[in-house]
């Protein structure tokens, strides 16, 4: 697993970020303060508060985190 920050900061990031996540097999989860939603799930996603980033958990190794994270590029903001 590794973990990334990212920014949901507009209607249409949010709806790109779940069609870019959605094309994968294995689990993402958001992490913001004490909650942890499913981050293929858009109503979840507009639960949060996304004016600040949010913690992004990808649930993959190897090749596939490697690939998930270059789909993600747009949303990874540096800490």
């Amino acid at each position: 697993m590794q973990s990334v920050k990212i920014s949901l900061n507009s209607i249409d990031k949010v709806k790109s970020f779940v069609n870019d996540i959605s094309k994968f097999d294995f689990d993402f989860d958001l992490v913001s303060g004490r909650y942890v939603i499913d981050a293929k799930s858009i109503m979840g996603i507009f639960s949060l508060d996304l004016s600040n980033n949010i913690d992004l958990n990808i649930h993959a190794d190897g090749k596939e985190l490697e690939e998930a994270l270059a789909s993600l590029k747009p949303y990874i903001v540096a800490d």
